[in-house]
Order: structure tokens, then C-alpha cells, then sequence
């Protein structure tokens, strides 16, 4: 399955030379030992062959359960904007702003709580920790059907946002356990693409529920939260018994293959001694403070202003394109554009994965949403404002699975890894608060402000990814003219480690 093999090795040049030490697979999985030496060269050669089942295999039993849960996530979140056509703000006496006010209340907690929360999840560990929060928020959903006021929605929301924090950084997070920096893009959009799903399914189901006969005071918008608060409870449940927390206790999986599923992840981990590390001060900072961490941070900050925008808008802005038709009508033509984000939502990492680059898919994507929003501004006919939506989630869907993928690749432990994907999701949730505000009342029905906005962001996320293409060379070549051995002579094996992004043999990844 592994064996040693000199001929993947770097070749170094004059002052890099090759330990010669090599290693198989299990001894590289074992704490203590690690599987780059300290050029960053991996010590052990990986069978592809053997590689490609075990990817398969992990694949199949993990991908399928967080995307379910992170289905339903999306759903406890957005589905307030069906509720909304469905007329609750009618019935709880809201006006004017009180409706950007209550999604306002959800995205304070959720910025608040998202790092903590995806320290608690290494902490306690993912296994236990994804479908506890699930069950939690899916009976804070289940709750909101019970609220007869705007003051007891706004707590319900802020409540709903703490336990839905750990949701989206945390999934992330258990996945960099299970998969190389290339292949994560690609299998993070796998239960990303939910969202746009769940944007699509929340319609759809929406719709259906409110078909349904009213159930005691239960009513319209009131069943839509309730039936979909059971769905969630009952998919945490099953969660718990589902969901393995790491390699080296998946009962499914010989004794062979969590020798490789670790062996290769750390692989990749510049100086890693161990895959798991216990949480440290100086390595969260690490991966908070990361220049990658930072600017791929902010390009998520403002391409969530858009996605967010659309999950919790897109209902009110089709109301002002097709004014006439029935609401069940309305709801039905969100789904189509939210279909063409999900497929864009997995391509796009799909080929960032063949290609192990996520920043030419920054730049690439950037110029739909700009031209969406373009549209939006320039036309008011509804067929060219309808069409316009299909450009924005087309290209603003897939930055999730690659923002994420982008930090946890520019990181090299597992403590930093989860700091800077929370950072990332927290700056993403930073946007989705500035989104809550972007469609304003008084702004209808063309809403120029907020698709003013949406197109300034979109620009701004264009020029940032250049730039960051060009930081990644030049800092690399910067880095390699440093002598790795004077720099790393005469410390200690920790002190190595603790360098983390700093290690002179570490390279920024595209």
C-alpha cells in the first residue's frame, strides 16, 4: 500500500540535502514521527491506486451525512424569508426595518460564536460536536413557530445563530482531517453546494407545507418552521451514530488504511509530528493572523454579501419581478436559479481540485456577479432582471468550498487549521450581517442600493484575488532563496512545529 520510495522527493539543491530517511506509512501515522523531512519533502511514497479507494471510501461515508446535515442547516436559517412571503411579518405586526432587524440578531451570535465554536469542535471533537449543535438549532427552529411578537423572534434568532456557528467552519474543519489540501475544495463543496439546494428544497418544500391543513393554532408560516425543526432533530439524532470522529477510530476502515488515511494528510504538514495537536495560544494566532487567512477571509466577507443577500431576498425581489402572481407561484421561481448555483457550486471546486489552484477561480468568477449586478441596475424589465440572478449564482456559490479550502491549505497545523477556517466563516458572516441591510424598504422595488452594493463587492473581489495570485509568487520566490538549515539549526523539534506558516521550507499554495 505504501513503501519507500526516493523518487517523489524534492531534489535538492546545493544547501538542501536529503536526510535519507524514509518511512512507510505506519510509521508516519504514529505520534512522534513525521512524514516530511525538514525540506518538506514527504518521506513516504503513497500507491495511488490504493490512495483512490481510500478516498472513494471515505467519500461514501462521511461526505453524504455532514451534506444532509448542513442540508437542513441552510434550510433552519433561510427559510425565514419563505415565512416571510407566507406572511409573518403581517402577523406579528412588523414594519419598516423590523424584519432586517430580526436577521440582524441572527448574524450578531453567529459572528460572535464562530471561532469559539470551531475550537470547541477540536476540543470535544467533530464526531460529537456536528449533530450536537445540529439538534440544538433544529429545535431552536422548531421553537420559532411559537413566537407571537418581534421581540421574541429576534431572541429565538439570536439563540438559532449560536448554535448554528459551529455548523459551517466545523464541517469544514472535520473534512481537513480526512483529506489532502487538493482534494478538500472539491469534497467541501460537496456540502456546500446544500446551500443553493436548500435555497431550491426550501422553496420547493415551503410551498408544499403550506398547502398542508393547519394543525391547532398552528398555521401558513408557523408549519414550515415546525415540520422543518422535526426533519432536523431527527437527522442529529441519527448523526450521532453515523458520524466518525477520525481515522484512527473509523471502525470502518482496516488497520492499513488509517495508516494511510493519516499518513498522507501529514504528509503535506511541514515539520507535523502529529496530525491531531492539542490546542495552543500561539497556533491559533497562527491561523487567525495568517496574511492568506486575512485576505482570503475578506474576499468571503464580501462575496457573502451577496449569497446571503440571495438566500434571504431573492423571495422578496422575485415578489417585486413577477408582482402578480400567487405566492406558492413566487416561491416556485426562486428554484431555478438557485439549481444553476448548486451546479456551479461543485464544478467550480471540481476543476480547483484537477488544477490545485483556487485563486484563478476567485478571478474567474467574479465577472458574473459583476455582470449580474450590471444587469440588475441597468434594466428593469423582468426577464432580464429574472436572468440576472442565474449569472450571481453562477458565480458567487462556489467561494464556500474554495475559501475555505484556500486558508486550510496555507496553514500547516491542525490547531491553526481550525482558527483560520473559523476566521474565514466569521469574516463570511460579517458580510451576511452587512447583507441583512443591503435590500432596504424604502429601496423597492429596483432595490439600486442594495445591487449597487452586491457590484462594488464583486469588483473588490477581483481586484483582491490578483492580487493575491501575486503575493503567492512573490513571497514564494522570496522564500526560496532562504537557507532552511541556518534558519532551523538549533531549534527545537516544537519550536519547528510552532513555526507553522513561518517554517522557511513552507510554501504559500495558489
Amino acid at each position: 500500500m505504501a513503501s519507500p520510495d526516493s523518487s517523489t522527493h524534492r531534489v535538492p539543491d546545493e544547501k538542501h540535502h536529503v536526510s535519507g530517511i524514509e518511512e512507510t506509512a505506519h510509521e508516519a501515522a504514529e505520534r512522534g514521527h513525521a512524514a516530511t523531512d525538514r525540506y518538506g519533502n514527504a518521506l513516504v511514497h503513497f500507491d495511488p491506486v490504493a490512495e483512490r479507494k481510500l478516498r472513494l471510501k471515505i467519500d461514501l461515508m462521511i461526505v453524504p451525512t455532514v451534506a444532509l446535515l448542513y442540508l437542513f442547516c441552510f434550510i433552519d436559517r433561510a427559510n425565514i424569508g419563505n415565512a416571510k412571503l407566507a406572511g409573518l411579518e403581517k402577523e406579528l405586526h412588523m414594519t419598516g426595518y423590523d424584519y432586517n432587524i430580526v436577521l440582524s440578531c441572527f448574524y450578531i451570535s453567529y459572528i460572535l460564536f464562530e471561532i469559539p465554536a470551531n475550537m470547541l469542535c477540536k476540543k470535544i471533537g467533530p464526531g460529537w460536536f456536528i449533530p450536537g449543535t445540529t439538534l440544538l438549532f433544529g429545535i431552536c427552529s422548531f421553537g420559532t413557530a411559537f413566537v407571537h411578537n418581534f421581540s421574541a423572534m429576534c431572541g429565538v434568532r439570536f439563540v438559532l445563530g449560536i448554535f448554528e456557528a459551529g455548523m459551517l467552519p466545523g464541517i469544514a474543519y472535520y473534512l481537513s482531517r480526512w483529506y489532502r489540501r487538493s482534494e478538500l475544495a472539491f469534497r467541501l463543496s460537496l456540502y456546500i453546494v446544500m446551500a443553493p439546494l436548500a435555497g431550491a428544497f426550501g422553496g420547493l418544500l415551503a410551498s408544499g407545507i403550506l398547502k398542508l391543513e393547519n394543525v391547532g393554532s398552528l398555521h401558513s408560516w408557523r408549519m414550515i418552521f415546525v415540520i422543518e425543526g422535526i426533519i432536523t432533530c431527527g437527522l442529529a439524532i441519527i448523526g450521532f451514530f453515523t458520524l466518525t470522529d477520525r481515522p484512527a477510530t473509523a471502525k470502518w476502515l482496516t488497520q492499513e488504511e488509517r495508516d494511510l488515511a493519516i499518513a498522507r494528510v501529514k504528509s503535506e504538514r511541514v515539520g507535523t509530528t502529529e496530525v491531531l495537536d492539542k490546542i495552543d495560544t500561539a497556533k491559533m494566532l497562527k491561523g487567525i493572523l495568517s496574511p492568506m487567512t486575512l485576505l482570503t477571509s475578506f474576499i468571503f466577507l464580501l462575496d457573502n454579501v451577496t449569497v446571503q443577500g440571495l438566500a434571504f431576498f431573492l423571495p422578496t425581489i422575485v415578489r417585486t419581478i413577477y408582482p402578480k402572481n400567487t405566492v406558492v407561484s413566487q416561491q416556485l421561481r426562486t428554484v431555478p436559479p438557485y439549481i444553476v448555483g448548486a451546479f456551479f457550486t461543485v464544478l467550480v471546486p471540481f476543476a480547483s481540485w484537477r488544477l490545485d489552484n483556487r485563486t484563478i477561480f476567485f478571478i474567474l468568477s467574479a465577472p458574473f456577479m459583476m455582470t449580474g449586478y450590471i444587469m440588475f441596475l441597468a434594466s428593469t424589465e423582468a426577464q432580464v432582471r429574472y436572468g440576472a440572478t442565474f449569472l450571481i449564482t453562477t458565480g458567487a456559490f462556489s467561494f464556500g468550498a474554495l475559501t475555505n479550502a484556500q486558508v486550510s491549505a496555507n496553514v500547516v497545523s491542525d490547531t491553526a487549521r481550525a482558527a483560520a477556517i473559523g476566521t474565514n466563516v466569521m469574516f463570511g458572516n460579517i458580510g451576511g450581517l452587512i447583507s441583512t441591510w443591503a435590500f432596504l424598504p424604502f429601496d423597492t422595488p429596483n432595490y439600486h442600493i442594495g445591487n449597487g452594493l452586491n457590484l462594488a463587492t464583486a469588483t473588490v473581489i477581483l481586484a483582491l484575488s490578483i492580487g493575491m495570485l501575486f503575493f503567492v509568487k512573490a513571497d514564494n520566490k522570496k522564500r526560496e532563496r532562504k537557507d532552511i538549515d541556518s534558519e532551523l539549526d538549533g531549534l527545537s523539534d516544537k519550536a519547528i512545529q510552532d513555526l507553522d506558516w513561518k517554517h522557511p521550507a513552507f510554501r504559500w499554495r495558489a
